[in-house]
């Protein structure tokens, strides 16, 4: 019901914006989120964003370098990444929650499948 897309390929200090499109179900009153996962590590959060929209939150390790965005229209919500770093390169999964927002994994409901970022040094 989430599929998420835009991972891809690219040198550090450049960026990419996924997206992740809601199918099935109307997300709008959800609010959403992007974690991520490197090879051997637990999934992390990095960002949310409330049901209207006019909130967010951001994990400090991407503050100032990501912006999270949604358009209830279109039932998706969208990551932009710029600077990105090596350490940034992990599977980016979006998610849907039943709260205004939430950093915890466990909160979230409805989950994508993940699309790779992988940025190289």
């Amino acid at each position: 019901q989430l599929q998420a897309s835009g991972g891809g390929l690219v040198h550090s200090g450049g960026s990419l914006r996924l997206s992740c499109a809601a199918s099935g179900r109307t997300f709008g009153n959800y609010a959403m989120g992007w974690f991520r996962q490197a090879p051997g590590k637990e999934r992390d959060f990095v960002a949310a964003v409330n049901w209207a929209g006019d909130s967010t939150d951001y994990a400090d390790s991407v503050k100032g370098r990501f912006t999270i965005s949604r358009d209830r229209a279109k039932n998706a919500v969208y990551l932009q990444m710029n600077s990105l770093k090596p350490e940034d390169t992990a599977v980016y999964y979006c998610a849907a929650a039943r709260l205004p927002y939430s950093r915890n994994s466990y909160d979230y409901t409805y989950w994508g499948q993940g699309t790779q970022v992988t940025v190289s040094s």
